[in-house]
């Protein structure tokens, strides 16, 4: 089975207002954590697109007008994660997606890939995210998940994690996901084994 870990950067929170400025994402085999693919692109948008900022989301991603000018455009990113996809044989049953917060990451995900192509691909519907992990394994244990509370920051202080490097970047983000999601999940050829229960 594989994990597409990926995160994104906007300029809003808003889908339907707001748009993607970058994308990044690692495809790993989640039983023995080998890297299959890994993928980050700054993505340009139309001087709309950017005017329609929230200019606390574009602190702390630092992203800029000058650096989206020097994006790829979002449809060459649709070729190119469309090729990524089929060529390692990413589809339904034998791949998900793995976000901090899936429902936003994919929301803007499908700006690039709407959800009709993704159908027709057979791509993973499976959205899941390491905070419902997280709150699944700690709900029997302290600290408990309403204590700490279930950002990927506050996630990883629980484990004595380094922090998401700033300014916020897709591909640090990707990267910090992967830290947290070993530290609360594992892979499973990595951990100890242990005799089954009865």
């Amino acid at each position: 089975m594989l994990g597409i870990f990926l995160d994104t950067e906007t300029n809003g929170l808003n889908p339907h207002k707001h748009c993607i400025l970058e994308l990044a994402y690692r495809i790993i085999d989640i039983e023995t954590k080998q890297l299959h693919h890994a993928y980050e692109i700054v993505i340009e948008q139309s001087p709309l697109n950017w005017d329609r900022s929230d200019k606390k989301s574009l602190e702390i991603n630092g992203f800029d007008w000058k650096t989206i000018c020097t994006g790829t455009p979002p449809e060459e990113v649709a070729s190119a994660i469309i090729a990524d996809f089929a060529n390692i044989g990413i589809k339904r049953g034998e791949a998900v997606f793995i976000c901090q917060n899936p429902s936003f990451d994919r929301a803007f995900f499908s700006q690039l890939v709407d959800p009709d192509m993704q159908e027709s691909m057979n791509w993973p519907y499976h959205w899941l995210d390491l905070a419902s992990m997280y709150w699944a394994i700690h709900i029997r244990k302290e600290p408990f998940p309403w204590q700490t509370g279930v950002s990927k920051d506050k996630i990883s202080d629980t484990y004595s994690l380094p922090p998401e490097k700033k300014p916020h970047r897709a591909m640090n983000g990707v990267n910090h996901l992967i830290e947290c999601y070993e530290a609360v999940v594992g892979f499973p050829s990595k951990l100890p084994e242990h005799p089954l229960s009865v």
